[in-house]
């Protein structure tokens, strides 16, 4: 059938439409983030969306070390997923420590499709270096305490989430100085998640050596259900040199484009579980 200049005209918007999703299919997704670009842009948190776009990843605050990540392809992660802090709706990917009963579960959901879990329930090592959707996780396993004081070898795993060309760490329930290993397989961190309460875990002394080592742009606390390890641990990062912002929304989304040029503790309040937005 022959089609004349006319018909093709009216056709152009539709076909070109279709050029740009074949061409999108053929650019590489931001899961295999090489972890070492720092944008340099003033940061500026987004607005709440319905929809992502592909340079972007939505964080929602849950409660004590639970966040939930939504990447552009619609992949919903749970961190230190549990019993009690969780999303109302169950996750594609639930991460998880072996610190306590809030940071992981012996019953997960079976609808989760990837439990990662943090530590090895046989003892020795647990290796994790999976892609799911358009993001790649994998995990640093730390040393851990236990409740009578003594040392757990790999009972903990800072799990590392690249995706949308960021680099985004989860500490977990980090009880020591990360090493030079530790540090290298790290790479550079966009986002990270820090537990504050300067109690059962990091002291801020050492906390603040191991966020200033890791060196990301974005520091979001977490698991400061003591009485005052908030203030303590903003009072600090701020002598430190961090600037220091309380969220004013329950979700953040990030993106490499604005990610601050100075380093930035941004304190998101807990909010519990939700419906799907």
């Amino acid at each position: 059938m022959r089609i004349s200049l006319s018909m093709w005209w009216t056709h152009l918007p539709g076909i070109a439409a279709t050029l740009v999703i074949m061409l999108a299919t053929l650019v590489p997704t931001g899961a295999m983030a090489i972890c070492q670009i720092v944008a340099d842009a003033p940061y500026r948190p987004n607005p709440k969306k319905v929809a992502l776009a592909p340079n972007e990843v939505q964080i929602r605050y849950i409660g004590h070390s639970t966040f939930e990540l939504e990447t552009p392809a619609g992949i919903r992660i749970a961190t230190d997923y549990n019993d009690s802090f969780k999303p109302a709706i169950p996750p594609n990917v639930a991460t998880m420590n072996g610190a306590h009963s809030t940071h992981y579960t012996l019953n997960p959901d079976p609808s989760i499709e990837h439990v990662l879990m943090g530590w090895n329930l046989e003892g020795g090592p647990i290796d994790h270096d999976i892609l799911v959707g358009d993001v790649r996780i994998r995990n640093i396993q730390t040393n851990i305490r236990g409740w009578d004081g003594t040392s757990r070898a790999l009972g903990n795993s800072i799990f590392v989430f690249e995706v949308a060309d960021l680099c985004i760490a989860h500490l977990g329930h980090l009880h020591q100085r990360l090493t030079d290993e530790d540090l290298l397989r790290l790479g550079q961190i966009d986002v990270v998640f820090a537990a504050i309460d300067n109690s059962s875990t990091l002291r801020h002394e050492s906390l603040m050596q191991v966020l200033d080592e890791i060196g990301a742009s974005l520091v979001i606390p977490m698991h400061f259900h003591f009485f005052g390890s908030l203030d303590a641990f903003t009072s600090r990062a701020s002598a430190d040199g961090y600037k220091v912002q309380m969220a004013t929304d329950p979700i953040l989304i990030v993106k490499r484009e604005t990610l601050p040029t100075e380093r930035v503790v941004y304190v998101m309040q807990p909010s519990g579980g939700r419906g799907k937005l």
